[in-house]
């Protein structure tokens, strides 16, 4: 198969993640032995002998245990800006996913998504707010600090198992899959429990059903790994949406058509490509604005060196932000009048950033 298309085993994973039927129960047992290499691992940080690192200001975590996107991106944006709205001065570290480079290295206007990842290129257009990425958090988080002393919190896109960073808040992200089969990898879509503690429960999801909150957020209780404590779980999850509304041409961004406008023309022929964790969710919210797409799943940080469009017979071509920052660094894909970009904002209950500035402002800053 292409490798612009998931694999099949790929696509039969993620279809079997979703039930407990005859293959998740085949792998069942090789989810237990995953299940107790992660508790040793969250033993030895509590107890101490696997180190980690308390960071001179507030950090908070925005990552997910479920395998795959989930949005944290969007999440993440939306959280920089409204800490922004409130006063505070925050920066971001990431892993920078699909970059070569180890060492700690900030996201400037020049950065390329080979030399520092997709979405924290994205992350900084969006916000402004300055950008860090590196495989080592804690040593990423001390070099952002030390390039830009005004921050006075840090969010980390992702990391939610990279427990040599010590955070303060962790939200963990779901979407409408819930918790899938709720069981660990292999045999389901997990990294950890679902039961595993969190400060705060977000729902990526156009419709919030008690059984989705039910399946994500039991409210078992338990012990911070790295905090040694028993946090705050809510009572009930905080639900996030996903908006798009519009539609900007890639190689003039100026260039703008609703996406209403687009589905009152039924004779154009458009096409959707998403290189996301959750492709269906992107092809899902443009059938919401009425359109009918031809769908192009693409797999999650594809690069687009393949030119998967050349043969591709459509009018339009709608991708998504994270595909449009690498697409946009490719001549031949850049300068085709098909590609166009739809931004998608996240939308949220307020009371999450208002919670979250409480809790890092009790904290006592070294």
């Amino acid at each position: 198969m292409s490798d612009s298309h998931p694999s099949s085993l790929e696509s039969t994973l993620t279809r079997n993640w979703l039930r407990r039927g005859p293959l998740a129960c085949a792998l069942w047992p090789l989810s237990l032995v995953f299940r107790a290499l992660s508790g040793v691992r969250v033993a030895l940080f509590r107890a101490g002998v696997l180190k980690s690192s308390r960071l001179p200001v507030p950090v908070v975590v925005v990552g997910n245990i479920y395998i795959g996107g989930t949005g944290k991106t969007p999440l993440t944006i939306w959280l920089v800006q409204a800490l922004q709205a409130a006063g505070m001065r925050p920066g971001v570290i990431s892993r920078g996913f699909g970059s070569a480079e180890e060492g700690a290295r900030e996201v400037g206007a020049a950065s390329t998504p080979a030399q520092v990842g997709d979405e924290p290129l994205l992350i900084k257009q969006r916000t402004g707010a300055p950008v860090m990425v590196g495989r080592d958090r804690a040593a990423t988080g001390l070099a952002l600090l030390a390039a830009h002393p005004d921050v006075d919190i840090l969010l980390t896109d992702d990391g939610l198992q990279h427990y040599k960073l010590q955070r303060d808040v962790e939200i963990i992200l779901f979407d409408g899959r819930g918790a899938g089969n709720g069981w660990l990898l292999p045999a389901g879509p997990l990294r950890e429990p679902v039961s595993r503690p969190r400060d705060f429960t977000v729902i990526n999801t156009p419709q919030l059903t008690d059984e989705l909150v039910r399946a994500v957020n039991p409210g078992t209780a338990g012990s911070d790994p790295v905090r040694g404590q028993t946090p705050y779980l809510p009572t009930a999850a905080i639900q996030m949406t996903l908006v798009g509304e519009y539609a900007e041409q890639l190689r003039d961004r100026t260039q703008r058509k609703l996406l209403t406008d687009l589905a009152a023309h039924p004779k154009l022929r458009i096409a959707a490509a998403a290189g996301i964790g959750n492709p269906a969710r992107f092809f899902g919210m443009l059938k919401a604005a009425g359109l009918h797409v031809i769908e192009l799943p693409l797999p999650d940080h594809h690069d687009f060196q393949d030119r998967p469009f050349a043969a591709l017979n459509a009018d339009l071509i709608l991708m998504t932000e994270k595909d449009a920052v690498k697409c946009a660094q490719i001549e031949e894909l850049r300068d085709d009048p098909r590609l166009w970009v739809v931004p998608v904002t996240a939308r949220i209950d307020r009371v999450l950033a208002d919670q979250i500035v409480e809790k890092c402002r009790g904290r006592s800053i070294a």
